[in-house]
């Protein structure tokens, strides 16, 4: 049996100078943290060049976003081939600040994310649902919808081993608000028993699926302990030094295998 490597995430947003990206790749190459767990990083665009040079070559890098083509008149856009070029090998696609903030849809996120894999570059897309849609008992169908595009345009094996799905709901990012370990629990078994329907068993028992929406130090543990969440996608914590502990959350609980 192979486990599926935890996997944390750090999406610094729009956040940083050059001193304190310094401060942060020097906090991580310096600390001392669990081997078995994948860390990828994803500073603003500006810096990617800048910490991949810096930070450990264990250590994966990530742009925030990118178009899906490779080149044209997209004023303001980034393709993964310039990605590429700056040295990092993941993306995030569909964070729910894409989504709302900027009105990507369903569609876009799921051409920005088929261009991506055919690129060759690694994918954490999110999927998450807004207050009123959990308040109004349609979680599972919001995140069917956004996980339908994902289904649409990940066309192999090959391209499902570089995907990573971060299930966020959208009411605790950056709120102080977490779901709690059974509510992300539900949300995530629900997610990979659609993936065995919709794809396949193996698929779904090697599918990562990751937390984010408020994640913090002290509730980092308890999280990880649950079955089907295999790790973060971390926001303002991932500039803090308890990221440390957010990454080696998984020392303190089990090992989910995949069967």
């Amino acid at each position: 049996m192979a486990p599926r490597r935890f996997f944390v995430g750090g999406n610094w947003k729009m956040n940083g100078t050059t001193s304190s990206v310094d401060e942060l790749v020097k906090l991580l190459n310096e600390k001392g943290l669990n081997k078995a767990t994948e860390v990828v990083v994803a500073p603003p665009f500006i810096y990617l060049g800048r910490v991949r040079d810096k930070l450990n070559s264990k250590f994966g890098v990530a742009a925030q976003n990118c178009y899906k083509v490779g080149k044209g008149a997209f004023t303001g856009e980034v393709s993964p081939a310039m990605i590429k070029d700056n040295g990092a090998t993941w993306v995030i696609l569909g964070h729910s600040e894409r989504r709302n903030v900027f009105g990507e849809s369903d569609e876009l996120t799921g051409e920005k994310l088929a261009h991506a894999l055919a690129e060759d570059l690694n994918v954490i897309y999110c999927v998450g649902e807004k207050l009123d849609e959990r308040e109004q008992n349609k979680t599972e169908s919001v995140v069917t919808k956004q996980m339908e595009m994902v289904i649409a345009n990940v066309k192999s094996q090959k391209h499902w081993d570089r995907v990573v799905i971060a299930y966020e709901p959208v009411w605790a990012i950056g709120t102080g608000k977490t779901a709690t370990p059974e509510e992300a629990q539900n949300v995530h078994k629900f997610l990979r028993k659609m993936m065995a329907k919709s794809v396949g068993n193996d698929v779904a028992k090697s599918l990562r699926i990751i937390y984010g929406g408020s994640v913090t130090g002290e509730n980092c543990q308890v999280l990880a302990q649950q079955d089907d969440v295999d790790g973060f996608l971390v926001g303002g914590a991932s500039l803090k030094p308890e990221f440390i502990s957010i990454i080696n959350a998984k020392g303190a609980s089990k090992t989910c295998y995949v069967l």
